[in-house]
């Protein structure tokens, strides 16, 4: 058996909140709030402020969901929100305030400004396991890696976890640089003051902030870390040249038909946008030593080899296909 990833898609989204309701402690905490999200996620899906993935399970030819994993961008509000008693399980928060017009998530042109700004409030909305699946340090794992590999590359102020289930999970984060939060003294502390059982049958708030997370020692590297390391983008691509990036940098789609078909555009529209992208490259990373894409046939394999110092690139810097405003950027 082995354990794959990739987006969540519509389709998947009944089976994601199935998930969730049956397992015994995060699904109780949603009670009647469970009918609402699944129509929360769908609505959410093609938002620029949301990161969801699910994780398969692989043994033959059986493929099982076993994971799922949301982040969402929130206001600055809801953020001081959640730090004042009493606190509350924001899961089925969220869920309701969407469902009723109130959503403290950001839209589209909000994310933007605030990737070339102030920063970014990401939190977890869950991370879940099928219950089969408790016992695979692998998948535990694998959850962490992608966690960050997805996350990466944006403005970051404040990374807030999913409200945690378990005492071995809590002491799990805590040990990746997360923090638990104080609401009496209104601040993070990094060491459990009671018994933990106790404290995740209430609900409770783990996180970091940026600040935080520079003011560690040189030897007390966390491994989220790495999450607010940020350098704004060079190329400063588009929306529809990152999108086309993305498909690439996954490999879901390797030649321009496939890259074409999985983005519902023409041919030559993949090949202008090839075009575009080198341009930019060449004037901002020199150093890549790009020129414009070929455009003919027999430049096929040209074409492929100039594609894998783009995409090693773009693998180290994730933040060239992040949305950001530019504008603001300037």
């Amino acid at each position: 058996m082995y354990f794959r990833h990739r987006p969540m898609r519509p389709s998947d989204v009944q089976k994601c909140v199935q998930i969730i309701a049956a397992h015994p402690i995060v699904g109780s905490r949603y009670g009647s709030a469970i009918r609402d999200l699944q129509s929360a996620w769908l609505g959410l899906l093609r938002s620029e402020a949301i990161v969801a993935r699910v994780f398969e399970a692989v043994e033959g030819s059986q493929i099982r969901m076993c994971f799922v994993g949301v982040s969402v961008f929130v206001t600055d509000d809801f953020v001081r929100e959640l730090k004042t008693p009493p606190l509350f399980w924001f899961g089925p928060e969220l869920a309701k305030r969407i469902m009723r017009g109130d959503s403290p998530i950001l839209d589209n042109k909000q994310f933007r400004d605030a990737n070339a700004s102030a920063g970014l409030n990401a939190m977890v909305w869950e991370g879940c396991r099928h219950l089969d699946f408790n016992d695979h340090p692998e998948l535990a794992r694998l959850t962490l890696d992608v966690f960050i590999e997805t996350h990466r590359g944006f403005r970051l102020k404040e990374l807030i976890a999913a409200q945690i289930e378990s005492p071995q999970r809590l002491k799990f984060v805590l040990k990746t640089g997360a923090f638990l939060w104080d609401p009496e003294n209104r601040r993070y502390i990094d060491s459990l003051q009671g018994d933990p059982g106790h404290i995740l049958k209430n609900p409770h708030l783990v996180g970091v902030t940026r600040d935080l997370e520079r003011s560690r020692g040189p030897w007390e590297a966390s491994w989220v870390g790495k999450l607010f390391d940020y350098h704004p983008p060079r190329c400063r691509f588009s929306r529809s040249e990152q999108r086309l990036l993305e498909l690439a940098l996954a490999g879901e789609a390797g030649t321009n038909e496939e890259l074409a078909h999985a983005l519902s555009i023409a041919l030559p529209t993949v090949k202008k946008l090839w075009s575009s992208i080198y341009g930019r490259v060449a004037d901002s990373l020199p150093e890549l030593n790009m020129e414009p894409a070929p455009g003919d046939k027999a430049d096929a394999a040209r074409g492929k080899e100039k594609k894998r110092p783009l995409l090693a690139y773009l693998r180290e810097h994730p933040e060239e296909l992040r949305p950001v405003s530019y504008k603001l950027l300037d």
